[in-house]
């Protein structure tokens, strides 16, 4: 699978437990997700991801911290509703849960996991995060899942590495060191743009592997960004007035799919 274009977010709201969470219930929560999923579908993305974004602040997601079963429970049941609308449907257990995101995968027939920290250790929010791509691989093996991607953050949003690190060198851990499918490069937060620098210099490193854009692509730096990359993920601009924890909105997805379906770099 190699994806060329918008692939939008799901992000699914605060769930029963969260600190966050008012009212809904799981149903409410899932109407929620659904009516997004298909907003973006129908406005022209070419793949979605699902994450528990309303679940901050978010477990680190390595062992003896994984991902709350409820959390677990209700992305797979988006995942698998999503995977009926007929596009390519990756995962995200936030913080870092590649291995129930593995699990989520393997059982609904996803396409992809996205990793903030696949290799290396990062200090974050959540505290310091190591990578865990040697487990993360061979529990891929066990699972039989060996088509599902794994997408893996160069140098991700909110987290600094341990120790200074180049992109070049960032990069090749994640594809060489932790035979990452696809990098994916992101500005300092959610919603920040991605420097056009970084980019460059991150696909320079790939070695063919796809470049993802992870954060902040808009209007105004479609033209300059997208032809250094493969794909990009797009949650913010997406949503009702630019606000991510708005609802999608299905003309901000067809505008902005069609500014950029010429823009992508050539396969």
């Amino acid at each position: 699978m190699h994806l060329r274009g918008l692939i939008g977010v799901v992000h699914l709201p605060a769930l029963p437990g969260d600190p966050a969470y008012r009212a809904g219930g799981f149903e409410g929560a899932y109407a929620r997700a659904w009516a997004d999923a298909e907003a973006l579908v129908s406005g022209g993305v070419v793949g979605l991801i699902v994450e528990n974004f309303g679940s901050a602040p978010f477990v680190k997601g390595s062992a003896g911290d994984r991902t709350p079963p409820q959390q677990a429970a209700a992305l797979a049941l988006v995942c698998a509703r999503s995977k009926q609308l007929g596009v390519p449907v990756g995962v995200n257990c936030l913080r870092n849960d590649a291995h129930t995101a593995l699990g989520i995968a393997a059982a609904c027939g996803l396409d992809f996991i996205r990793v903030n920290v696949h290799t290396g250790a990062y200090v974050t929010d959540q505290g310091l995060i190591e990578g865990e791509a040697a487990s993360t691989l061979r529990q891929r093996e066990l699972l039989g899942a060996r088509a599902v991607q794994i997408w893996a953050d160069v140098l991700v949003k909110h987290a600094t590495p341990l120790a200074p690190l180049e992109p070049e060198t960032a990069t090749h851990d994640c594809i060489d060191r932790g035979l990452a499918d696809a990098v994916i490069v992101t500005g300092a937060a959610t919603g920040a743009p991605v420097d056009p620098a970084l980019l460059e210099r991150v696909r320079g490193a790939a070695s063919g592997r796809p470049v993802v854009i992870g954060s902040g692509l808009g209007p105004k730096n479609a033209q300059a960004l997208l032809p250094h990359a493969d794909a990009a993920i797009v949650g913010t601009h997406f949503k009702r007035g630019g606000v991510v924890r708005e609802p999608v909105d299905p003309k901000r997805v067809r505008d902005m799919v069609e500014r950029c379906s010429d823009l992508f770099a050539s396969a």
